[in-house]
């Protein structure tokens, strides 16, 4: 037997034609399904979802979700959702409704390793002729709905008769790519290609985990190119630029700043040439927009989801939750006047078009059925469970997400609360009245400041202005990058023209000579006098939590900010998440340990947002912790991933600062604890990608001149942390003809299991450890609970180089 033989579920025939002539009028009663190898069939868009041969049709009205008396509507789409059913070899059908027995489904809507999953519970069958089911005779052992990687699926020969009278069949063609010949990438490996047939189009064509496929060649963010990205073995694909995650094997997004996901296309190989299948409109388009529509009729009984806030973290919420299936009332409370925008190209470019800023237009959030209320929160009832806003609405809510981000700080110093053209820079707004300010150009510019937005200000506005900074450092961000970073940073803009006065504390702003309305010129304590036509302040943020300063329930930290466990839940509050700019929280990267800090990152406040949704739907699966990542843009482009939270204490720098071309990684000891690069892609990502997995090289190692960029990822990111995952059951099959793969369940009852697979040299001494370990066990009575594989597990995969990868196994199952 080998390792598939033992995961095939049984098939059975296909259903007659008599049962066919039952099927709901949607599908074509003509369809022919029949098993075939196949690592990814067709999506399905419908509200029937296909079966295995000869297995029930389930509507989607007939899926009770673990939420009480929520329902997903039959107008629901399911463009990338998986059941797996368990039903065990004695169950029948054709059973009287009443007693239609229960069993274990999951909902996977992106298929990904750490994806969001939602159990379900399922009645089988579907009562079409009073309380029969359309297969009173079948008794099948399994249940397989949908598309599902890294297994044999079925499909229709005929792609287009799945659908009868309705526009959910799309035209798809075989398209040639240009000088490929065969399927010969190994795991890991991507090719960008170009296709015959469509002009100017291209594919990224990568083997993710085994599974070769094609999918969109640019980052749906901002177009880098993914070939230069990090691909690991199990199919986690990172964009080299601003740390974007796809999942390879399914296009969905895995990591903020992406939205859109990338299309996936099939790859066949036949008379010496590679075809991909796909529809010309999405491979020439390069991108998938998520599931987001949604009816939320709502109803008393219903979840009823406020986010106050319109920024980056609500912004992850909002597509969270309706991506991972939350079809609930659900309410942003904004006083910003628009939608979320990239708030990062205010500084780094000075953008004033709101429009053109702006993620989402309106009618993306009505097609969600987000209700978006213009208005300032000023209060929270957190025992009556409602907000009150600036207008004196009442905003009832059973789950509340805080989003509302930072505040700019000013100068409490002699004019800079009075005086006019002295602007902080936090929103289009004020990005609009800078402009407005510098008007014709050649103005007098002076930034006070030289943290990131300061210096990100210094260089947008440098080449057709005087521009001069004002740090309290010896060099600008010195406290984040270190002194020689710093340095070659400042060299850099200093080239451009921007004047620098460091080591300086500032006194006071005076008004213009000829308008007293405006400043004209900022004196530092040394007496020094800096004349300026405007001022722009970047010195800091403060957590935008007035509003709570009075609730006598919420705790703020002495910064303002609110203090949450990992899932970003305010601690001593229940169904209340704070995100982003406002809350601290434990970090579990390197050097973390748990540390609470708080950061002001754009990801950061997204992925939070994605990580909030995913517990609200599903609290019981633990979402993954993220690395952060933060780009900058000071002449050339600066990546940074990870945090300091507990210190560094030095700094190991490989290529040449002064040229913008290095990698520097901190370091606190021997651990890296964070990484900046310049024109070194993709070294960032691909240490963010060491970092999540605990794989990091050590300080020693790094100084020894070792390149980030040729180390291969080969662990993935599952479900749960390999480390503390909570295993259940070794399958039977796991031992047999040594482990060439040893299958482990993540989860009780999910029916996905971890495969650890030894190197192809090693296979012999693992297997020969694996059986002394089991020897040992039986020996001490210790039977053959997988608990006791953890630390094995862990040890094999250190010591002989083992990969892990996600499987799909069939695991019957009664709850």
């Amino acid at each position: 037997m080998n390792d598939d033989d033992a995961l095939n579920p049984h098939h059975s025939p296909s259903p007659d034609a008599t049962n066919a002539k039952t099927l709901p009028a949607l599908l074509n009663p003509s369809i022919n399904i029949t098993p075939v190898k196949d690592d990814r069939p067709p999506t399905i868009t419908s509200c029937l979802i296909p079966p295995y041969p000869s297995y029930s049709i389930l509507t989607a009205t007939s899926l009770s979700t673990c939420h009480p008396r929520k329902l997903l509507p039959s107008s629901h789409h399911l463009p990338s959702i998986s059941l797996l059913g368990y039903l065990a070899p004695t169950l029948h059908l054709g059973i009287p409704k009443q007693s239609w027995p229960r069993v274990l489904c999951y909902l996977t809507p992106s298929l990904r390793p750490g994806a969001l999953h939602q159990q379900l519970s399922v009645r089988v069958g579907v009562p079409l002729d009073g309380d029969r089911t359309i297969f009173p005779s079948l008794s099948p052992t399994h249940l397989l709905l949908g598309p599902l990687p890294l297994h044999p699926s079925c499909k229709p020969t005929d792609s287009s008769s799945l659908f009868a009278n309705t526009q959910d069949a799309r035209a798809m063609a075989d398209y040639k790519l240009k000088s490929v010949s065969s399927l010969s990438l190994k795991p890991g490996d991507k090719q960008e290609v170009e296709v015959e047939g469509i002009e100017g189009a291209k594919v990224l064509l990568l083997n993710a985990g085994g599974s070769i496929q094609a999918v969109g060649p640019k980052c749906t963010h901002f177009g880098a190119p993914l070939v230069k990205g990090v691909l690991t073995t199990s199919g986690r694909l990172t964009c080299p630029w601003h740390g974007a995650c796809f999942n390879a094997k399914t296009g969905d997004v895995e990591d903020a700043p992406a939205l859109d996901a990338l299309p996936v296309f099939k790859v066949t190989e036949r008379d010496g040439a590679v075809y991909i299948s796909g529809e010309e409109a999405a491979i020439k388009g390069g991108r998938r927009k998520p599931n987001f529509k949604c009816n939320a009729a709502g109803g008393a009984d219903q979840e009823k989801v406020v986010i106050v806030g319109g920024g980056s973290g609500a912004l992850g919420a909002v597509e969270g939750l309706r991506n991972g299936g939350y079809d609930g009332p659900l309410t942003i409370i904004s006083s910003e006047g628009y939608f979320p925008i990239d708030r990062t190209k205010l500084s780094k470019a000075l953008l004033t078009d709101v429009n053109a800023l702006q993620w989402r237009d309106e009618a993306w959030y009505k097609s969600g059925s987000v209700d978006w209320v213009a208005d300032e929160v000023t209060d929270v009832d957190f025992s009556d469970r409602k907000v009150t806003t600036k207008k004196g609405d009442s905003v009832p809510y059973t789950k509340l997400i805080l989003a509302t981000g930072g505040t700019p700080r000013n100068l409490p110093l002699q004019g800079f609360k009075v005086l006019g053209n002295i602007f902080t820079l936090r929103t289009a707004h004020d990005t609009q009245k800078i402009v407005k300010a510098i008007g014709d150009k050649g103005k007098k510019i002076v930034i006070v400041g030289s943290s990131f937005i300061g210096m990100e200000v210094a260089n947008a506005t440098a080449k057709e202005n005087t521009v001069t900074v004002i740090g309290m450092e010896t060099v600008p961000l010195e406290r984040v990058l270190g002194e020689k970073i710093g340095a070659g940073i400042q060299k850099s803009l200093e080239k451009n023209g921007v004047k620098f006065h460091m080591n300086a504390g500032v006194d006071k702003a005076e008004p213009s000579a000829t308008d007293a309305a405006n400043v004209g010129a900022v004196y530092l304590k040394d007496g020094t006098k800096l004349e300026a036509d405007l001022v722009i302040l970047g010195v800091g943020v403060a957590p935008a939590t007035e509003f709570l300063r009075e609730n006598k329930v919420i705790r703020l930290e002495d910064d303002g900010s609110i203090k949450t466990n990992e899932n970003f839940e305010i601690v001593g509050l229940k169904d209340v998440y704070a995100i982003g700019d406002i809350a601290t929280y434990p970090y579990h990267g390197p050097g973390g340990d748990g540390r609470y800090t708080r950061i002001e990152h754009w990801n950061v406040a997204q992925n939070a947002g994605r990580s909030v949704a995913n517990n609200i739907i599903n609290s019981a699966v633990k979402t993954p912790h993220f690395i952060p990542v933060f780009w900058s843009a000071l002449g050339s482009q600066l990546r940074y991933c990870g945090n300091t939270v507990g210190g560094w204490d030095d700094v190991v720098i490989q290529g040449n600062v002064e040229e913008s071309a290095f990698a520097a990684y901190y370091t606190n000891g021997e651990t890296v604890v964070a990484m900046a690069s310049m024109g070194k892609d993709p070294a960032m990502v691909q240490s963010a990608e060491l970092m999540s997995l605990g794989k990091m090289p050590s300080k020693s190692e790094l100084a020894k001149g070792l390149d980030i960029t040729t180390i291969g990822i080969q662990l993935t990111r599952g479900v749960c942390d390999i480390s503390t995952a909570k295993m259940d059951a070794v399958p039977a099959n796991e031992g047999h003809s040594g482990p060439s793969a040893v299958f482990v369940p993540e989860m009780t009852g999910v029916g996905r299991w971890l495969r650890f697979r030894p190197r192809q040299d090693q296979r012999s001494r693992a297997s020969a450890e694996l059986a002394n370990h089991r020897r040992r066990r039986r020996h001490n009575g210790a039977g053959l609970k997988c608990q006791m594989y953890k630390d094995l597990i862990m040890h094999l995969v250190h010591k002989f180089g083992w990969t892990v990868e996600p499987h799909y196994a069939f695991h019957p199952i009664l709850p």
